[in-house]
């Protein structure tokens, strides 16, 4: 299960973050992960409870975002919605396809508190 690797960095990045900052605490963190970007969004958010567990960001709410998958035809240029790389475009048939929305995955934002709240 790579998600519990990926709330590992998850919780070590929004940690550095908030002692850049001076928090005492991470109440929230939104994430911008794509449908297409291989990442299981409950799995990512049971194992970041379990990853933040004794850290600043225990008991934060983690919150995922998720953009349809969107390709881009090389030939006539329409976009539409795509569920897996290896798409056909539905207006002329070409396989010249790239993916232009999907794929992100990144913290968006991070809710902390400074200390002593």
């Amino acid at each position: 299960m790579h998600e519990m690797s990926i709330a590992l960095s998850i919780v070590e990045a929004v940690e550095a973050k908030a002692r850049e900052e001076g928090a005492g605490r991470i109440s929230g963190v939104d994430l911008l992960i794509g449908k297409l970007a291989g990442i299981e969004p409950e799995s990512l958010k049971f194992c970041f409870s379990a990853a933040a567990k004794g850290t600043q960001a225990e008991g934060a709410v983690l919150a995922v975002d998720e953009p349809e998958g969107i390709g881009e035809c090389g030939e006539c240029g329409m976009r539409f919605s795509v569920t897996f790389y290896y798409a056909e475009c539905p207006e002329c048939r070409s396989l010249r396809i790239k993916i232009v929305s999907g794929e992100e995955f990144l913290i968006q934002s991070i809710t902390i508190e400074e200390e002593g709240e």
